[in-house]
């Protein structure tokens, strides 16, 4: 599975994340609908990019009067995928490292911070 996920191009995430935000089948109809608020892609790109999806094995497509697509893939799997990723790559494996690099470069809030403060303390039993 990581080596399909691995293979999803920012063009084809675009058409995954109307897949995952529509939670049902959608017709090309209504991708190319949903795409066309913030991308101005023609109909045969869109296609392209719905075929490219199909061959990798992260969307599946079902013959009706037209074709409907799904995602085969959920969009929290990509993300821990792709979180894994970055955090192998970019900071030797240190989830800590990439925490630190978000304070450090004042991406977090005070709220965020007590947030995470808050998630680390889950399952820790006051002694």
């Amino acid at each position: 599975m990581n080596k399909l996920l691995s293979k999803i191009s920012d063009a084809e995430l675009e058409i995954m994340q109307v897949l995952w935000e529509a939670e049902n089948e959608l017709p090309i109809s209504e991708i190319r609908k949903k795409l066309e608020m913030t991308l101005s892609w023609d109909s045969s790109t869109v296609k392209t990019l719905l075929r490219r999806l199909c061959e990798k094995g992260v969307v599946k497509a079902e013959k009706r009067d037209v074709f409907y697509y799904k995602p085969v893939v959920s969009k929290k799997d990509f993300c821990e995928y792709k979180t894994k990723n970055l955090i192998e790559r970019l900071y030797s494996g240190s989830a800590k490292n990439l925490v630190a690099s978000l304070i450090g470069s004042n991406k977090l809030n005070q709220s965020d911070i007590e947030e995470l403060k808050n998630m680390f303390k889950v399952g820790k039993s006051d002694e």
